[in-house]
């Protein structure tokens, strides 16, 4: 074969790569391609709703205000520190990737100023009450579909009794707490 054939052979070879890099592009800026915000059909895990109601699903032991009852600040205040890379908890504290945390238990959903709450947090609606908190921080995602915080959640009863005694006593130790049953 001569360098002629030759030629002719690896100029078709790159004209057909060239061609389809073209057609590959234009296919791309005729057709945007869309992704829905949500899955198409929604799988059933058996995990708490975003629609129930927390108190339906306490966990199952000893009842919140028993713990509750013995819970320790100063143990709330150490499991807070998983909480302090995204919030704050002083008085008038700024917003960090999360709100502010002073004074959240009886505040209502979605209520520091200045903060941009997911849209299933706010439809929730209610106030921050002890059930609620404590559904919430075992794992935010099941309480709130959709919800912003991407924590994995405190898993252990004790833990998240100590965490909401801390958060009672930042401005809001006049909430009675739950009973002791």
């Amino acid at each position: 074969m001569n360098t002629f054939e030759f030629n002719k052979i690896a100029g078709a070879v790159l004209a057909g790569a060239l061609i389809i890099m073209v057609v590959n592009e234009v296919a791309t800026l005729a057709i945007h391609p869309t992704y829905p915000e949500t899955n198409a059909y929604a799988i059933d895990t058996g995990d708490v709703g975003a629609s129930e109601i927390a108190s339906k699903d306490v966990v199952e032991g000893p009842s919140l205000g028993a713990l509750l009852a013995e819970a320790d600040i100063e143990k709330g205040a150490k499991v807070f520190r998983k909480c302090g890379a995204c919030h704050t908890a002083e008085e008038g504290g700024a917003n960090k990737i999360g709100p502010n945390l002073h004074g959240v238990l009886n505040r209502d959903k979605g209520a520091v100023d200045g903060f941009a709450y997911s849209n299933q947090l706010i439809a929730k609606g209610g106030a921050w009450g002890y059930d609620d908190l404590d559904v919430f921080l075992k794992k935010p995602s099941t309480y709130i579909k959709g919800t912003k915080m991407a924590f994995a959640g405190v898993k252990k009863d004790n833990e998240r009794a100590n965490l909401i005694a801390y958060l009672r006593s930042l401005g809001k130790e006049d909430v009675p707490l739950p009973p002791a049953e």
